[in-house]
């Protein structure tokens, strides 16, 4: 059996941060782009996800070095 692995496509949501914008399809370049969301309204959380994300995570760190 062939796996493949699935590739965002133009269809999916992007949240770039130079100018806090939502997009539709790979328009800005790869550096200036996060996601791929699967909707809209989760782009447009980018930034809150990042900060959540990275709290978990050093969170996770602080107890390892306990």
């Amino acid at each position: 059996m062939k796996h493949t692995m699935a590739m965002s496509d133009d269809n999916d949501w992007y949240f770039c941060p130079s100018d806090h914008s939502v997009r539709r399809g790979k328009e800005s370049r790869g550096l200036d782009r996060m996601g791929p969301y699967p909707s809209k309204a989760a782009a447009e959380q980018a930034l809150e996800i990042a900060r959540a994300r990275t709290k978990a995570a050093d969170d996770a760190d602080a107890r390892w070095e306990e």
